[in-house]
């Protein structure tokens, strides 16, 4: 394989849930060795995990809940290294254990930065000020490191000391008001979390960034990355709106301004969608076509696209009955082949399945030591000059202690061993973990 374009940049990461751990999937995906830095005593719900395996009464009454947690939706014996959401971004990395709470794993950590070229952290606000580990106490001991603090509304200003998850910063911004049903108020829309997934492209791009400086200047430096601040250029038209035109936008659901028919009907079989838009004439003649030109398309209320989209609630209710006799991939190819914009809402399953997808190698097969032989979503994107694939499974915890400790910290094995008694090392949760 050829060499990765971030070999030799090692990233340190205490980071939980999701956005910083997808800073440094994108990172690990392209040679950076990453490793993560966790604890035996303390562990956050949405990134491990729950630590303690649930009785068997628990798993059967909850079977949905475990489906969504863990692999066959079953905890297991280590439901720490099986936890769905953990899976899909620990594929790359290394895991060692400190307990930061202690001065000596203060201490281990700082020596680890020590070596390391980047430190990548996403928690509560206050966190790393409590443990020492703010960019002044790192920068102290490594003075060119990277550090990429990720807090949910930034570090300054009245609300810095607040503590968000994604679903919080996408209410936040607006987001939420934006994407819930017109018919609905916004206490009915699901949560969703597109904050971590603009956070973790961006941080991981500004960690790049910062990498450039530092080969230029030598300088390290401190990136500080509000996730909701990532999110508000995606939402930009509603901001220009209202700055320019005093419009507060309300939420249009599955409909366009200016497109109709436009939005996702129900098809044939349980569960299944299509999504289809129509923007002009010659669109609407092609469903037409498609449709086998229904006398209910010569109505007077659908004559040009100013009536549809006046009529919209009649068209959707015609157009629904005719997609709820057929396949959504069926529909999509009907209305395709007549230039009609359509694709089908798809699932897991789905995916899986696509032929495109398939061809495209867009999932690896990997074997975990916890959870089996599974396939696994592939590298967001491919180089032309540098061949590459996902390398090593997600880490299980405390795995690569040995290497951590003993090859890049030099620790002695009498060393080592007293922080096996301590507690800092470990593959298990301690007893009391939390």
């Amino acid at each position: 394989m050829a060499k990765l374009p971030l070999e030799g940049i090692r990233v340190v990461t205490i980071s939980v849930v999701y956005a910083g751990p997808f800073v440094t999937q994108l990172l690990a995906d392209w040679g950076a060795e990453v490793i993560r830095v966790e604890s035996l005593h303390h562990f956050t719900s949405l990134t491990r995990g729950p630590v303690v395996r649930p009785s068997e009464a628990s798993v059967q009454a909850m079977r949905l809940i475990w489906t969504w947690y863990y692999a066959e939706a079953d905890p297991r014996e280590r439901p720490w290294n099986r936890y769905c959401i953990f899976q899909a971004h620990a594929r790359n990395k290394l895991s060692c254990t400190m307990d930061l709470r202690q001065p000596k794993g203060q201490e281990m950590f700082k020596r680890l930065v020590e070596a390391s070229d980047i430190v990548v952290e996403n928690n509560a606000a206050g966190t790393m000020e409590k443990l020492g580990l703010d960019y002044k106490g790192l920068r102290a001991v490594k003075p060119d490191i990277i550090m990429l603090r990720m807090p949910g509304l930034g570090l300054t200003g009245p609300y810095n000391s607040y503590r968000t998850y994604g679903s919080m910063v996408d209410e936040i911004v607006g987001h939420h008001w934006l994407r819930r049903y017109p018919d609905m108020d916004p206490s009915m829309t699901t949560g969703v979390v597109y904050s971590d997934g603009s956070a973790g492209v961006h941080g991981a791009f500004a960690c790049l960034m910062a990498l450039r400086h530092r080969n230029r200047t030598g300088n390290g430096q401190v990136i500080e990355l509000a996730q909701a601040e990532t999110l508000i250029p995606y939402l930009g038209d509603a901001f220009l709106d209202y700055t320019m035109n005093g419009r507060v936008q309300s939420s249009i659901g599955n409909r366009h301004r200016w497109a109709a028919p436009h939005g996702c009907y129900r098809c044939r079989g349980d569960d299944r969608w299509v999504c289809i838009a129509v923007f002009n004439e010659e669109e609407w003649q092609g469903l037409c076509r498609a449709l086998g030109n229904p006398a209910w398309a010569k109505d007077p209320r659908f004559a040009d696209a100013l009536s549809r989209h006046h009529n919209q609630d009649e068209l959707d209710r015609h157009l629904e009955e005719w997609t709820r006799e057929h396949d959504h991939y069926a529909i999509m190819y009907a209305l395709q082949k007549e230039g009609v914009p359509a694709g089908p809402v798809i699932d897991d399953r789905d995916a899986f399945n696509d032929p495109h997808l398939r061809d495209r190698g867009s999932f690896q097969q990997l074997t975990h030591p916890d959870c089996g032989t599974h396939l696994y979503p592939g590298l967001a994107w491919k180089a032309s000059k540098t061949p590459n694939s996902i390398r090593t499974p997600p880490c299980c915890l405390g795995e690569h202690n040995d290497y951590v400790y003993r090859e890049v910290l030099g620790v002695s094995p009498a060393e080592y061993e007293e922080l096996v008694r301590e507690g800092h090392v470990g593959q298990e949760p301690a007893l009391d973990a939390t």
